[in-house]
Order: C-alpha cells, then structure tokens, then sequence
C-alpha cells in the first residue's frame, strides 16, 4: 500500500506510529497514543488513516475531530500537501458549530439547543431566506450548484465555505453536508461525533454511518470532560425567573403559577442544608415527587414544550424550553451521574439555587462509538494512559512515545519552598511566592509565562511581584474574546527580545493550545496546583471512581490537575530548536503522588538551587 505522507522525510517516531495505526486499523482495533509535541502527530495521524480509506477499504471515511475549530487549520494544510505531493484525488469538508456556520447574525449569543431550536424553527415556518435559497422547485438552485461545483475539487477551510456561501445568500451548512456526502475526510469538533443528536442529524445529511468511520480524536485528553459537560443538564432560580416573565408575556397564568411552584421546590431543598453548607445531593425521586405536587410530571413537560414554540416564533431563545429539557434529562439514570442542589450567586451577584444532574463517566458515549467506528487517539498529555483507557471504557492499543526534542535543550525543575496549598495561605506565603518568581523571571532572558491555580491566587501574588519584576507585565483575564486573546498574545511576542511577563491561570484561555515557539517563550512557572475544589462534585467523581477503578483520588483529584500543569508546561520548547525552562513551584510536586504523574523522559530535578542550575543550563 502506498503511503500518503505530506513531507519527504518520515520521522522515525512517526514511521512506527503510523505502522501502528495501519495495523489497528486492519485488525479492527482502536488505538490510544502518547505522542509530545513536536513528533508531528497530525501528519502521523491523518496519512495512514487517509492511505487506507483510499486503497484497502473504500466505503470508510476519516473523522478528523478537535476540540476547537481553531485546530482545524493544520488538518486542512497538512491535507492539502498530501495532495499535492501524492496526486490522489480525495475530497475533503470541514464543519464547526452549527450556529457558528449560520449566516443570520446575532446567533452566538444562543446555546447550542437554543440555536437548533431556533433554526428548526426558522425552516419550518419558511422564514430563513438561506436555506430557501439553496433549492427551487424541489432541485438545486443554480447558485447552490455552481457553489458545489467551485469547492468539489479543492480542499478549503470553512471560512471560505461560510463566507462565499452567505455572500450568495446560501446556508452555510446545508452547502457543507452537500460536499459531505463525497468526503472522504470529515474535518469536525468533538461534538459532531459525541453527542448522539448532533452526530444523527449530520451522518443523515452526509449519508455517513458510524459503522463505516476512522475517528481522529486530536488532544484526546480533553475529552472526558467534554463528554461530561455534554451530558450535564442544568436548572436555576434564575432561569425559572426568566420563564415566568415568558410565560406572563404569552398570556399563560397557569403556566406562570407552575413556573413559581418549581422555583419554590429548588428554594424548599435548599432551605433544608446546614447553615454551614452551600450544596448537597439530591435524588432522582425526592424531586421528581416534589414536582408532581404541582402537576403531572410528564404534563408539565408538555405543557411547557407548546408554550416554548410560541416563544420562538419571535424570539432566538426560550428559558421555558430549557424548563423542559431540564425535567426531561432528569429523569435519566443515576448510574454514572450525580445530583447536586447549590446555593450560589450569579456573576452579578444575585443569590439563585441551582440543580444540576452532572455526568461522571464519559465511558458512556465512547464505548458506544467504539462498538461502531475504528478509533485512534491521540493526545501529548495522555499520562498516565492506563488513566485514559480506564477512562475510556473500551478495549484499546496504547502506545507511548518519548520527546523526540534533545534533552540539553529543555530544564524542567521543581522547587519545593512554597505552596499555595489552602491550610498554607497567607500574605506572608503569597510575598515570598511572588519574591521566588520574580527572582526567576529576571534571571531569565527573554519572555516568561506564569500560570496560577487561579485568578484570585495570581492577583495576591500580583500585588507584590510587580514592584519586583524587571519586566513588562501582561495579565490575562477570564472571558477573553478570541480577537482580544490573540492581541494580547501578539503584543507579548513583541517583547521576545527585551522580555515580558504574561500572568494567567491554569484554567485559562492560554493554559492549552497557545504555539509560542523559538524565542516567543523562554520559561514557563507553573505555581501551586490547580487542584479541583473540594466540593461535592469532586468528591462524588472520586466516590465514582473509587468504586469502578479503587483509583478515585488519581482519577478524580490529582491527575487532571496534574494534567492542566504539563499543558502549562507544554506553552514552552515547541520545537527541536527550541530552548527552555520549565519550572514547578509548590512543595507538593516533590510528592510522591504527584512526582509520579511526569512523563519518565521530563528527567525533572528537585533543587532548591534553581538559580545556580538554571544559570548553568543556559551557559551550555
């Protein structure tokens, strides 16, 4: 078989990943893989999976999924040297969001089963002018032909499939699934493969099957919590309140009485907690009863879809459909979920009571799309794997691969002198904190990034580091638009000769997925850990996982922040050329439940003597 391989040379590293895919692929098995930075996983992914849908078996299409669309540009560059280089003609489509392909404007503001209501809406009642565009008399319009016939033979990302296609007045979309259905690469997000509704409505339009798919899953590590969220209903004081005005606007007195009658039930619960307490577990059946005090469970369901659909008859969103879809999720399982009843505040400071029926256990999609599809996972954080199989839920291959980058290149330390461990808190703590990072950052030449535990932490630490630091500060917030993210990251680039700070938390927009290779970065401090709040949900993850695996503290605590901490980390030394320090600041990383979770390959040392080695690796 030959190989479609964009490059002319093949690593050695991606020679034996790529024959390792080949061979799961032909016995029918899934694939999990380790593969760091710099070993070209895209490349090593797509062309084995391409070469065999091409030549071995034909009717199979590759699904190239990420977890934001940004990612998708390197799978589409990478396919287009392929075919470039090897001559083969193939057909490729990419796909975002649905309400982020919609052509009408102010869309993004709706959640995604906001926007597909509104869309379902907006067909139905034949008011989109995009999507009536794309036939006349039951066939293809003209413009939607010449539209396909443009795109048919080349690859283009999906902004110009967005973009010429509004500029013609045509759905976006609906012009994609047409060139979906001759794909044989599918270039997605996690969710049009994850959740069973997106996935059913898109494989019907592309006439695609799960049975007959390659599923590249890039930065695979993100997907349990993906998978989590996806499945995680939520109800509010708040969103009831909103419901209410709704149902007051239409006219429906009855309806307003019950809305009352359900955000009393969430104010009854909550009432109940300790004075002490802000959460607490709820079952299934003790809300389901409370519920039908008011009306038959399944009627108030009902009642509340019928008035939703005249709600969006005029507007993008209803909160009365959320009501709805709320009551319907709840009655789910409780194998793999968890209910938990919060007392909290809104973002503006108003007290609301909020019931969540959260999922634990994304093994619940993924053994489902395993039994189908063929699945290969790639991620540069997959540590420990044996985690992520677990996790996972499905028979699989795992493969490790080490940092292919020279060792003299990169320093990774960990200093145990401080922590921002919460019994340890205090200014006295937080001023040495910001003495040891400012000690580091003007040592170091260049630009260095230093990432928190949280914004809060990274603020008291703020206070004192900025009268000490040499630098330029830049200080990353939460909710950062992407056009604000990317100024900020340009503007600190900027200072790669005279050097910058860039302060963010671990959790941030620039914690994972941030390139910011060569000189761009010179160290990265990661500082404290970013370990979960110890509140219910956690503490049920870990009961969870304590009963499936006996592994509930690795699993449900200390792993996924350790995971954070190495995306951290990974900002630093994206290239074999590349020269960098990586530093670990908490005692607790010296620990031995912590110190386990590094990649063997890091060779971390644990010094007090930072300055002194890391004055030494930068002379070498």
């Amino acid at each position: 078989m030959e190989l479609l391989f964009p490059h002319d040379e093949i690593r050695e590293t991606q020679k034996d990943l790529i024959n390792e895919i080949l061979n799961a692929l032909k016995n029918k098995k899934h694939i999990l893989a380790h593969v760091p930075t710099g070993i070209g996983k895209t490349a090593a992914t797509l062309s084995p999976a391409l070469s065999y849908v091409l030549q071995e078996e034909k009717d199979l299409t590759v699904f190239f999924l990420t977890p934001k669309h940004t990612q998708h540009k390197i799978a589409i560059e990478t396919l287009k040297l392929i075919k470039e280089k090897c001559k083969h003609n193939f057909q490729v489509i990419s796909f975002i969001g649905k309400k982020w392909m919609c052509a009408h404007s102010g869309v993004n503001e709706l959640t995604s089963s906001e926007f597909s209501e509104y869309c379902k809406d907006q067909i139905k009642r034949k008011t989109c002018s995009f999507y009536n565009n794309m036939k006349e008399s039951g066939k293809l319009s003209f413009d939607s032909k010449s539209v396909i016939e443009e795109f048919n033979s080349k690859i283009v990302n999906i902004e110009e499939v967005i973009g010429t296609s509004s500029k013609r007045n045509l759905c976006p979309y609906e012009i994609s699934c047409l060139l979906g259905k001759e794909a044989n690469v599918v270039i997605a997000d996690y969710n049009h493969i994850i959740s069973p509704g997106v996935r059913d409505v898109l494989f019907k339009k592309i006439n695609k099957t799960l049975d007959k798919a390659i599923v590249i899953f890039d930065e695979a590590h993100n997907l349990p919590e993906r998978i989590r969220s996806l499945l995680t209903a939520q109800l509010s004081t708040i969103t009831l309140n909103n419901a209410v005005k709704e149902a007051e606007s239409l006219g429906y007195p009855e309806a307003v009485n019950n809305l009352n009658a359900l955000s009393n039930v969430l104010e009854k619960f909550s009432q109940k907690m300790r004075i002490d307490e802000n959460e607490s577990l709820l079952s299934r059946n003790e809300f389901v009863q409370e519920v039908s005090k008011i009306d038959e469970y399944d009627k108030l369901i009902g009642d509340f879809i019928f008035i939703s659909d005249q709600v969006l008859e005029f507007k993008k969103k209803s909160f009365i459909l959320s009501v709805a879809n709320f009551l319907e999720s709840w009655e789910g399982t409780d194998d793999g979920f968890t209910r938990i009843l919060k007392k909290g505040f809104t973002k503006r400071g108003r007290p609301a009571v909020i019931l969540t029926y959260r999922c634990l256990d994304p093994s619940i999609i993924l053994k489902d799309i395993a039994s189908q599809a063929r699945i290969i996972a790639v991620s540069g954080t997959f540590t420990p794997i044996n985690m992520y199989k677990d996790l996972f839920g499905f028979d699989t291959v795992t493969k490790e691969y080490d940092n292919p980058f020279p060792k003299q290149n990169r320093l990774n330390i960990i200093i145990p002198e401080t922590t921002t461990k919460f019994t340890m808190r205090s200014s006295e703590m937080f001023t040495r904190i910001a003495e040891r990072c400012a000690s580091l950052a003007n040592l170091i030449p260049g630009n260095i990034a230093l990432f928190f535990p949280s914004y809060n932490i990274r603020d008291e630490i703020y206070i004192n580091f900025k009268h000490i630091c040499n630098k330029t500060l830049f200080l990353e917030y939460p909710g950062l638009s992407k056009k604000e993210r990317d100024e900020l990251i340009e503007k600190f680039k900027s200072y790669s000769r005279s050097g910058a700070v860039l302060l963010g938390a671990s959790s941030g927009s620039l914690g994972e997925g941030v390139d910011l290779p060569g000189d761009f970065l010179k160290a990265v401090i990661i500082v404290g850990l970013p370990l979960s709040r110890p509140d219910l949900e956690t503490k049920e993850l870990i009961r969870y996982y304590d009963e499936r695996f006996k592994k509930g503290w690795d699993y449900g605590y200390i792993f996924p922040a350790m995971i954070k901490c190495m995306q951290n980390a990974g900002r630093c030394i994206r290239s074999k050329h590349d020269k960098g320090v990586r530093i670990f600041l908490d005692e607790r990383y010296s620990w031995h439940n912590y110190l386990k979770c590094f990649p063997k390959d890091w060779d971390i040392r644990i010094t007090k003597m930072a300055e002194d080695k890391i004055k030494e690796f930068l002379n070498h």
